[in-house]
Protein backbone atom coordinates (compact mmCIF):
# COMPACT_ATOMS: atom_id res chain seq x y z
CA UNK A 1 0.00 0.00 0.00
CA UNK A 2 2.99 2.61 0.89
CA UNK A 3 4.47 2.11 -2.56
CA UNK A 4 1.29 2.66 -4.05
CA UNK A 5 0.76 6.12 -1.96
CA UNK A 6 4.29 6.74 -2.80
CA UNK A 7 4.44 6.84 -6.76
CA UNK A 8 1.02 8.44 -6.45
CA UNK A 9 2.69 11.54 -5.31
CA UNK A 10 5.42 11.57 -7.21
CA UNK A 11 3.45 11.34 -10.06
CA UNK A 12 1.38 14.11 -8.84
CA UNK A 13 4.35 16.28 -8.04
CA UNK A 14 5.87 15.46 -11.94
CA UNK A 15 2.45 16.89 -13.52
CA UNK A 16 2.17 19.60 -11.46
CA UNK A 17 5.57 20.71 -12.51
CA UNK A 18 4.99 20.03 -16.25
CA UNK A 19 2.09 21.94 -16.15
CA UNK A 20 3.46 24.84 -14.60
CA UNK A 21 6.48 24.93 -16.84
CA UNK A 22 4.12 24.69 -19.69
CA UNK A 23 2.71 28.23 -18.54
CA UNK A 24 4.67 31.69 -18.75
CA UNK A 25 5.36 34.59 -16.02
CA UNK A 26 2.35 37.26 -15.53
CA UNK A 27 4.06 39.45 -17.62
CA UNK A 28 5.07 37.43 -20.70
CA UNK A 29 2.41 35.35 -23.19
CA UNK A 30 3.07 32.18 -24.72
CA UNK A 31 3.91 31.71 -28.80
CA UNK A 32 4.57 28.16 -29.42
CA UNK A 33 6.70 26.77 -26.95
CA UNK A 34 8.46 30.57 -26.55
CA UNK A 35 7.52 32.70 -23.19
CA UNK A 36 7.48 36.53 -25.08
CA UNK A 37 7.54 39.44 -23.24
CA UNK A 38 4.19 41.61 -22.92
CA UNK A 39 4.14 45.35 -24.18
CA UNK A 40 3.61 47.65 -21.69
CA UNK A 41 0.82 50.01 -21.09
CA UNK A 42 0.16 51.99 -23.99
CA UNK A 43 1.84 49.75 -26.67
CA UNK A 44 1.06 47.27 -28.77
CA UNK A 45 2.45 43.93 -30.30
CA UNK A 46 3.84 44.82 -33.40
CA UNK A 47 5.76 41.37 -33.18
CA UNK A 48 5.67 38.35 -31.57
CA UNK A 49 9.18 37.41 -29.97
CA UNK A 50 11.37 34.53 -31.74
CA UNK A 51 14.24 32.38 -30.40
CA UNK A 52 17.21 35.32 -30.88
CA UNK A 53 14.42 38.45 -31.05
CA UNK A 54 13.12 40.09 -28.13
CA UNK A 55 8.71 40.94 -28.23
CA UNK A 56 9.08 44.38 -30.77
CA UNK A 57 6.58 47.07 -29.33
CA UNK A 58 4.71 49.67 -30.72
CA UNK A 59 3.20 53.29 -29.12
CA UNK A 60 -0.63 53.16 -29.40
CA UNK A 61 -2.26 55.58 -32.71
CA UNK A 62 -3.76 59.32 -31.24
CA UNK A 63 -7.18 57.94 -30.74
CA UNK A 64 -6.19 54.70 -28.79
CA UNK A 65 -5.49 53.69 -25.63
CA UNK A 66 -3.99 50.25 -23.70
CA UNK A 67 -4.72 50.55 -20.45
CA UNK A 68 -2.30 47.43 -18.93
CA UNK A 69 0.59 44.94 -19.66
CA UNK A 70 -0.75 43.02 -23.27
CA UNK A 71 0.58 40.80 -25.74
CA UNK A 72 -2.69 42.14 -28.18
CA UNK A 73 -1.47 44.07 -31.68
CA UNK A 74 -4.18 46.27 -31.33
CA UNK A 75 -5.15 49.21 -29.11
CA UNK A 76 -8.88 50.00 -28.12
CA UNK A 77 -10.52 53.14 -29.51
CA UNK A 78 -10.94 55.54 -27.25
CA UNK A 79 -14.51 56.62 -26.30
CA UNK A 80 -16.34 59.83 -27.98
CA UNK A 81 -18.45 61.87 -25.77
CA UNK A 82 -20.77 62.63 -28.21
CA UNK A 83 -22.76 66.16 -27.24
CA UNK A 84 -25.70 64.99 -29.59
CA UNK A 85 -26.01 61.58 -26.93
CA UNK A 86 -26.28 63.80 -23.92
CA UNK A 87 -22.35 63.38 -23.04
CA UNK A 88 -19.80 65.90 -22.41
CA UNK A 89 -15.90 64.74 -21.52
CA UNK A 90 -15.19 64.36 -18.35
CA UNK A 91 -11.54 62.92 -18.29
CA UNK A 92 -9.72 62.90 -21.80
CA UNK A 93 -8.14 59.98 -23.11
CA UNK A 94 -4.59 58.94 -23.33
CA UNK A 95 -2.26 56.40 -24.80
CA UNK A 96 -3.08 54.04 -21.13
CA UNK A 97 -6.43 54.98 -20.44
CA UNK A 98 -9.74 55.93 -22.19
CA UNK A 99 -12.30 58.85 -21.58
CA UNK A 100 -14.83 59.36 -19.14
CA UNK A 101 -17.68 61.07 -19.97
CA UNK A 102 -20.54 62.81 -17.71
CA UNK A 103 -24.24 64.03 -18.87
CA UNK A 104 -25.20 67.33 -20.21
CA UNK A 105 -27.81 69.37 -18.09
CA UNK A 106 -31.19 68.51 -18.65
CA UNK A 107 -29.71 64.45 -18.97
CA UNK A 108 -28.89 61.58 -16.75
CA UNK A 109 -27.02 58.60 -16.85
CA UNK A 110 -28.72 55.21 -17.72
CA UNK A 111 -25.66 53.22 -18.19
CA UNK A 112 -22.74 54.48 -15.70
CA UNK A 113 -19.16 53.03 -16.03
CA UNK A 114 -16.41 53.30 -13.36
CA UNK A 115 -17.51 57.07 -12.46
CA UNK A 116 -18.08 57.56 -15.81
CA UNK A 117 -21.16 57.44 -17.90
CA UNK A 118 -21.51 55.42 -20.96
CA UNK A 119 -25.30 56.51 -22.35
CA UNK A 120 -27.64 59.30 -20.94
CA UNK A 121 -31.09 60.42 -21.79
CA UNK A 122 -32.59 63.36 -21.55
CA UNK A 123 -34.92 63.70 -18.10
CA UNK A 124 -38.78 63.19 -18.09
CA UNK A 125 -40.79 66.22 -18.83
CA UNK A 126 -44.39 65.94 -17.04
CA UNK A 127 -47.68 66.11 -18.29
CA UNK A 128 -50.93 68.67 -17.80
CA UNK A 129 -52.01 66.43 -14.51
CA UNK A 130 -48.99 65.90 -13.20
CA UNK A 131 -46.42 67.24 -10.78
CA UNK A 132 -42.68 67.22 -10.56
CA UNK A 133 -42.14 64.80 -7.33
CA UNK A 134 -38.69 64.44 -7.95
CA UNK A 135 -36.44 66.55 -10.07
CA UNK A 136 -34.07 65.14 -12.36
CA UNK A 137 -30.52 64.62 -11.65
CA UNK A 138 -27.30 63.83 -13.35
CA UNK A 139 -28.22 60.07 -11.86
CA UNK A 140 -31.75 60.10 -12.03
CA UNK A 141 -34.34 60.76 -14.17
CA UNK A 142 -37.70 63.09 -13.27
CA UNK A 143 -40.70 61.78 -11.33
CA UNK A 144 -43.64 62.48 -12.50
CA UNK A 145 -46.77 61.87 -10.22
CA UNK A 146 -50.70 62.41 -11.09
CA UNK A 147 -52.62 64.77 -8.94
CA UNK A 148 -55.02 63.97 -6.73
CA UNK A 149 -58.95 63.91 -6.78
CA UNK A 150 -59.75 67.94 -6.21
CA UNK A 151 -56.65 68.68 -7.25
CA UNK A 152 -54.37 70.03 -10.51
CA UNK A 153 -51.09 71.02 -12.53
CA UNK A 154 -50.21 72.00 -16.14
CA UNK A 155 -47.33 69.66 -15.54
CA UNK A 156 -44.31 72.44 -14.24
CA UNK A 157 -44.97 72.53 -10.81
CA UNK A 158 -43.86 70.58 -7.97
CA UNK A 159 -47.02 70.00 -6.52
CA UNK A 160 -50.65 69.86 -7.41
CA UNK A 161 -52.86 72.96 -6.45
CA UNK A 162 -56.16 72.67 -5.44
CA UNK A 163 -59.32 73.59 -7.36
CA UNK A 164 -61.09 76.78 -6.41
CA UNK A 165 -64.19 76.47 -4.28
CA UNK A 166 -66.70 78.95 -5.90
CA UNK A 167 -69.19 78.89 -3.56
CA UNK A 168 -66.48 79.63 -0.76
CA UNK A 169 -65.82 83.33 -2.64
CA UNK A 170 -69.47 83.62 -3.28
CA UNK A 171 -69.58 83.00 -6.81
CA UNK A 172 -71.60 79.80 -9.04
CA UNK A 173 -69.22 76.99 -10.37
CA UNK A 174 -69.84 77.67 -14.00
CA UNK A 175 -67.02 74.59 -15.11
CA UNK A 176 -65.85 71.73 -12.80
CA UNK A 177 -62.25 71.69 -12.64
CA UNK A 178 -60.26 68.40 -14.25
CA UNK A 179 -56.54 67.42 -12.90
CA UNK A 180 -54.78 69.96 -15.47
CA UNK A 181 -57.44 73.15 -15.12
CA UNK A 182 -59.27 74.90 -12.38
CA UNK A 183 -62.51 75.24 -11.59
CA UNK A 184 -64.11 78.13 -13.64
CA UNK A 185 -66.66 80.29 -11.33
CA UNK A 186 -69.03 82.84 -12.45
CA UNK A 187 -71.84 85.54 -10.87
CA UNK A 188 -74.60 84.11 -9.46
CA UNK A 189 -77.84 83.75 -11.80
CA UNK A 190 -80.19 84.83 -9.28
CA UNK A 191 -78.46 87.80 -7.55
CA UNK A 192 -77.80 88.55 -11.42
CA UNK A 193 -81.37 88.81 -11.58
CA UNK A 194 -82.37 90.65 -8.91
CA UNK A 195 -79.11 93.40 -9.63
CA UNK A 196 -80.91 93.37 -13.23
CA UNK A 197 -84.55 93.98 -12.20
CA UNK A 198 -83.66 96.11 -9.00
CA UNK A 199 -81.84 98.54 -12.61
CA UNK A 200 -85.05 98.46 -14.37
CA UNK A 201 -87.40 99.21 -11.48
CA UNK A 202 -85.05 102.01 -10.45
CA UNK A 203 -85.07 103.30 -14.07
CA UNK A 204 -88.86 102.80 -14.66
CA UNK A 205 -89.74 105.00 -11.41
CA UNK A 206 -87.40 107.49 -12.57
CA UNK A 207 -88.69 108.04 -15.74
CA UNK A 208 -92.49 108.13 -14.12
CA UNK A 209 -91.39 110.75 -11.70
CA UNK A 210 -89.47 112.83 -14.37
CA UNK A 211 -93.14 113.02 -16.16
CA UNK A 212 -95.22 113.54 -13.47
CA UNK A 213 -92.89 116.64 -12.12
CA UNK A 214 -93.05 117.98 -15.88
CA UNK A 215 -96.62 117.94 -15.98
Amino acid sequence: MWPDIFYLVVFSLIGHHAFASANCPLDEYRVGIECCPSCPPGWLVEKDCAERSMTKCSMCPGGTFQAGRNKLKQCSTCTKCDAGLGLKEKKSCSSTSDAECEVLDGFFCSDSNRGGCRTAQRHMVCSPGQYNGQRGAADKDTECLPCADGTFSDGTSSSCQPHTRCESVGLELMKPGTDSTDSECGEHTQVLKAVISGTLLIGIFTVLFMGYCWR
